[in-house]
């Protein structure tokens, strides 16, 4: 009966669905066919609103081309007012009254602002993932956003690419899960609500394999390696709904994703289903000349054919699509399909009902940074934080006595924010010395002192302005000497019990065109963590970064290491929690932390090479001034707490076709502390028809022990975690035996092997 009940409601469900695609169908046929081609063009033009731009292109007489309904769509607007004079120029004066479609790139959080995706990685909870894209669109749609151009999915393995802040790491499967749970988290249920809106997964595809971690640079990579560990997390996007798609900046088998029919038509459209709208990057249809495909009209003609359907603030689209219907290099047919894809969207979104319904000033006196929501801030940034080192059991710090707050980050509001928080304002923001003096009370003495500069390289400072927005602070020249910083920063630790050296990156070093070639902590900063260490001082080195750092010496040197990223609006409060053992660390790492720059792309889940590393044999894969492993690996991430993992029990150790295996451990909180342990479960195939990885991530649980308990996880395995693309590109599994890892992270494991056949 049960099963009965849930067919008829799904029946229910796709009769519903009919009925509202068909009643959208004939409302837009109605409206096209009062469309001339020139609005048609229009629809798919995508422009600036104002505010924050990233390429060279500036829009003129936006009014004009409002009234003639030559703009389907504006981005980055910050000012509902604003907006709401475009809007009502679109509705009152085009010709067939049709609305605009804000969007802006709400990447981590809107007004509230949450650590930065790769951060929020770390903490291996979906649902407060989707939960912090829920409270985004609450904002936004509140200002009059209803598109964000979020999530970034790309896999990234060279983390000199500064857009690997933006993504979930290294791992498709793991990639796969949050790129779904953004989705979910920002369209929820019903995109026609006026507190939902639409995600766009970005950037499609392959951005992140960028060569030599350039961003903006060239990608090339074999069909298996896009299908089996870099498409997966798109795909998990698509799958989950997502409205629309950006098409990245690099090339696929030699042609510009942008016009690359392979990928957008026969990949996305045809193999995935993928209905919605397919957006460019800023100017990408333009940069596409530079690739070497042709002029401005040849370019946007092969993205109109490729199946790409807006042009973003190039205007390739409204300026030469016409002239290439008339010379017949496009048709009426391409046109009406790029138009009918982004009309649908707006449909969806409820703005032919309500071409106003996200511009609430009186939901924006309320819906925005609610208590409830810097509450789940505070819990988010607390849980994304990683704890890399705590040797002589420094942390947590005693709740008394004097700290010395020390280092070019540590009263700083704005760089806690990230790269890509346009709306977040560092008035808002708590700095780790606001956080420390609030957590600690009355009874810890917390001074500071910020101890030396970001950097003493000219030209590196020069970018750190590159990404101010709104609300933060622009960086002057500095007025007082290296060595007086110093002398003071020594000073402020003479008086002290302990210290907590704050250093890293600004917000401007990871990002969008913020690739490094030097990922280590700067020279000047180093130097000052070297003098604070000469005191003899307790020092706990707190990393504020958008991406993996070189962290060989550090780990060496320093008793206490606490990644604690970009943190966003509650991060000095998060720290301070997490530093006085308020909340007990449970971050683990979705990125390795190479030993240095010379081991990139370094990442977990590698082939065997046919030499694997001996150390007894010199013709084997190594390195000679340097060991293979990374300083922390994958899935890596300390407690305050000692986890102790038993040994794998399976159910089984022969199964055929699809039975269920379940593998199980018991885990014991050893230590003095309540705290939360993230279980991860490995497979490796290690005979098949190709090379497969070494091992790769295929679930995990997070578990929360008081001190002593005992408690058994199970994680149950199927044939689909035995699936991949082989030579034919076909997605299935072969027979035979399969290794199962359980452990803390990718590399201290335990294991077991099944035999599984068909």
């Amino acid at each position: 009966m049960k099963r009965l009940g849930f067919l008829l409601l799904l029946l229910v469900s796709f009769i519903k669905i009919q009925g509202q695609n068909e009643k959208m169908n004939l409302f837009i046929n109605d409206l096209m066919n009062k469309m001339t081609v020139e609005e048609k063009i229009g629809q798919l033009n995508l422009t600036t609103a104002g505010g924050f731009v990233t390429g060279s292109a500036v829009n003129q007489q936006t009014q004009k081309k409002l009234q003639a309904g030559q703009i389907g769509g504006m981005l980055n607007g910050f000012s509902v007012a604003s907006m709401r004079a475009y809007q009502d120029i679109a509705i009152k004066e085009s010709p067939n009254h049709i609305p605009i479609l804000f969007g802006m790139d709400v990447i981590h959080g809107y007004r509230t602002i949450f650590p930065i995706p790769l951060a929020m990685s770390c903490m291996w909870d979906l649902s407060l993932t989707e939960k912090s894209a829920r409270i985004a669109a609450q904002e936004a749609t509140a200002n009059g956003i209803a598109w964000t151009y979020s999530p970034m999915v790309d896999i990234a393995r060279d983390p000199r690419w500064g857009r690997i802040a933006e993504g979930a790491g290294e791992d498709p499967w793991l990639g796969s899960q949050i790129a779904a749970a953004y989705v979910k988290g920002y369209q929820g249920n019903d995109l026609s609500l006026n507190n939902t809106m639409m995600a766009c997964v970005k950037h499609f595809a392959l951005y992140g394999a960028a060569e030599a971690g350039r961003d903006y640079n060239t990608v090339d990579m074999s069909r298996l390696t896009m299908y089996n560990e870099y498409l997966p997390p798109y795909k998990a996007a698509i799958e989950a709904g997502a409205g629309s798609a950006m098409t990245s900046f690099n090339i696929i088998d030699g042609i510009p994703a942008t016009g690359n029919h392979w990928l957008l038509t026969e990949l996305l459209r045809n193999q995935w289903g993928f209905k919605g709208f397919v957006v460019t990057d800023y100017t990408a249809t333009n940069e596409m000349i530079n690739h070497g495909m042709g002029d401005l009209q040849a370019v946007s003609t092969l993205a109109l054919k490729a199946g790409t359907d807006m042009d973003m603030v190039g205007e390739g689209f409204l300026t030469t699509l016409k002239k290439s219907l008339e010379e017949g290099k496009v048709t009426r047919k391409d046109i009406d399909l790029a138009c009918r894809r982004v009309l649908e969207a707006k449909y969806k979104l409820g703005l032919f009902d309500d071409p106003y319904r996200y511009m609430n000033e009186e939901r924006a006196k309320t819906d925005i940074m609610t208590p409830e929501d810097i509450k789940t801030a505070r819990a988010i940034a607390e849980r994304s934080i990683v704890l890399l080192k705590n040797d002589k059991l420094i942390l947590p710090l005693k709740k008394s006595g004097t700290v010395a707050v020390i280092g070019p980050l540590a009263g700083n509001k704005g760089d806690m924010l990230g790269t890509w928080a346009m709306g977040g304002d560092q008035s808002n923001v708590s700095s780790i010395v606001d956080g420390l003096k609030k957590m600690g009370g009355i009874a810890v003495n917390v001074l500071y002192a910020k101890g030396s500069e970001f950097t003493d390289n000219p030209q590196l400072a020069k970018s750190i302005n590159a990404f101010a927005g709104p609300g933060q602070k622009q960086l002057t020249e500095p007025v007082v000497s290296p060595g007086q910083l110093l002398k003071e920063a020594l000073k402020t630790a003479d008086k002290a019990d302990v210290i907590v050296a704050v250093l890293g990156e600004p917000s401007a070093w990871s990002g969008e065109a913020s690739s490094l070639s030097d990922i280590g902590l700067q020279s000047v900063q180093q130097n000052l963590l070297k003098a604070l260490l000469k005191t003899g001082k307790p020092v706990v080195l707190v990393l504020i970064n958008g991406r993996p750092m070189t962290l060989g010496w550090e780990n060496e040197n320093v008793s206490a290491i606490l990644e604690a990223w970009a943190g966003g609006t509650e991060a000095g409060n998060a720290v301070a929690n997490v530093l006085y053992g308020n909340y007990n660390p449970s971050g683990k790492l979705t990125t390795t932390f190479p030993l240095n720059v010379g081991q990139i792309p370094i990442y977990y889940n590698h082939k065997n090479t046919g030499r694997p590393y001996d150390p007894k044999n010199k013709f084997t894969s190594k390195y000679l001034d340097i060991p293979n492993d990374p300083v922390y690996p994958f899935g890596y991430g300390m407690s305050y707490s000692n986890f102790d993992y038993s040994d794998i029990r399976l159910s089984k150790t022969q199964l055929q076709g699809d039975e269920k295996l379940t593998a199980s451990i018991t885990l014991t909180n050893s230590g003095k502390f309540a705290g939360e342990e993230v279980v991860q479960l490995y497979i490796q195939d290690p005979v098949a028809s190709i090379s497969r990885p070494v091992k790769e991530l295929k679930n995990f649980k997070k578990v929360l022990l008081q001190p002593g308990e005992k408690k058994e996880v199970s994680i149950d395995i199927s044939t689909k975690d035995l699936m991949f693309y082989n030579t034919d590109l076909k997605y299935d599994w072969e027979a035979g035996d399969f290794i199962i890892y359980m452990g803390t992270n990718s590399r201290d494991v335990k294991a077991a092997r099944v035999n599984w056949t068909k």
